[in-house]
């Protein structure tokens, strides 16, 4: 069992920053794959990021891509969601994933869920 907790969600102006963690409990952290997702309102949940179990490779969807930078750190069970160039469409509640060995890009094929933390993107 992995419970993860999410933090760093904020309110910030087109153009910043923010960074987010999703800290894990447990001694499993490193043996799952973990993601990024987001949900804005009134639209369907979709993937953001991914990282495999050494967090050496990585995987972007094009909207975040050359913005956003997923990374983990297994000494500390925390992933991170570096966001740069924040634009109003990334306002959603963000939730991390845990799930399977390799990269994981569909909702289904994660286990263990944070309960989100809200980033707002004002224009």
């Amino acid at each position: 069992q992995v419970q993860l907790v999410e933090s760093g969600g904020g309110l910030v102006q087109t153009g910043g920053s923010l960074r987010l963690s999703c800290t894990a409990s447990g001694r499993t952290f490193s043996s799952y794959a973990m993601g990024w997702f987001r949900q804005a309102p009134g639209k369907e949940r979709e993937f953001v990021a991914a990282v495999n179990l050494s967090g050496l490779s990585t995987y972007y969807a094009d909207s975040v891509k050359g913005r956003f930078a997923i990374s983990r750190d297994n000494a500390k069970n925390t992933m991170y969601l570096q966001m740069n160039s924040l634009k109003p469409e990334d306002t959603a509640v963000y939730y991390c994933a845990a799930g399977g060995r390799s990269i994981r890009l569909f909702e289904a094929e994660y286990d263990y869920w944070g309960q989100g933390t809200q980033v707002t993107v004002s224009s």
